[in-house]
């Protein structure tokens, strides 16, 4: 019998993004990836809300990687919105009008519901066996998830902040390259809400998200304090353009990047570890959920495409 081909979608603060996959040989392999970056947190209105313009753009996006599915042959399809969407008083009726619009249903998932999906697709994709007690680090546009657990007990602990790397750089930096003084301030601004935070220390931990990824262009797999100091360097060095042409990165992406390095450095620094850049996050947690025994979840669950 032919595998099922599945579609996740994630709405996200910074972006909308599609994983498409299907199992083979009992591991994840990737058909088709994309993503656009639809910036809901930075159209947000003084309350919160979600523009109407906004939302007919991320329908119109979600529509669009909905039909590149299932031109795919895609069976199965789920999509999430997370606190893009889950934050904003009018989230329920943006994740409605997206659905109508894009012809599936639309998840607002809970921060517990987001963490343990981002657990599973970390802890599986990263290509090797992971043992003993596991953070997940997840730094999102509009929030910082910290998930605890073991591969085999599942998720202990999911810890949430107000912060991510898309709203931090919109309320902070205003120069191209970002400046000494507001490299200094994104700091005292994370210290502040990381202020006598207390947290379990893992034996790994794995960083994912779209800064984590971007970073791995820049600075290679392994986050330490020496290879991020590096990167805030690179960063500060060039304008959004220039970085994103040596490094091969999205321009807007790249303009987010030094708030979503500091914000990895400090939760580094908590945990007492280096950070691992993972091979895969919240949409590879989907299919797998999706998959619900189609993959052996004891074993690395990722092959490339």
């Amino acid at each position: 019998m032919k595998p099922m081909l599945c579609a996740a979608i994630d709405i996200g603060s910074n972006t909308t993004r599609i994983l498409v996959a299907e199992p083979d040989e009992g591991k994840l392999k990737k058909v088709m990836e994309q993503r656009a970056y639809t910036r809901i947190g930075q159209a947000r209105t003084s309350d919160g809300s979600i523009p109407e313009e906004k939302i007919a753009e991320v329908a119109e996006v979600v529509e669009t990687q909905v039909r590149m599915a299932r031109e795919l042959g895609a069976e199965g399809f789920r999509a999430v919105a997370t606190a893009a969407l889950r934050d904003a008083p009018n989230g329920k009726e943006a994740a409605d009008a997206i659905s109508e619009a894009a012809g599936i249903p639309i998840s607002v998932v809970s921060e517990n519901e987001e963490g343990r999906l981002a657990f599973l697709g970390a802890t599986k994709a990263l290509g090797y066996r992971v043992d003993g007690r596991v953070a997940v680090v997840d730094v999102g546009g509009g929030s910082t998830e910290i998930i605890i657990g073991t591969v085999d007990g599942g998720v202990e602990q999911v810890r949430s902040w107000p912060i991510g790397s898309g709203q931090l750089a919109d309320e902070l930096i205003t120069s191209d390259p970002p400046s000494a003084s507001e490299i200094r301030r994104i700091r005292d601004r994370i210290d502040e809400e990381f202020a006598e935070v207390q947290i379990t220390r893992p034996e790994q931990a794995v960083a994912v998200g779209g800064s984590a990824t971007s970073l791995r262009k820049i600075v290679g797999a392994r986050l330490e304090y020496e290879t991020m100091e590096r990167s805030i360097r690179v960063l500060s060095g060039d304008d959004a353009v220039e970085v994103g042409r040596q490094f091969e990165l999205d321009p807007v992406r790249v303009r987010m990047l030094p708030t979503g390095v500091l914000i990895l450095e400090k939760v580094s620094e908590l945990l007492g570890q280096e950070l691992q850049i993972g091979k895969g996050g919240i949409r590879e947690g989907i299919v797998l959920d999706m998959l619900n025994g189609g993959i052996d979840v004891s074993e690395p669950a990722l092959t490339p495409g």
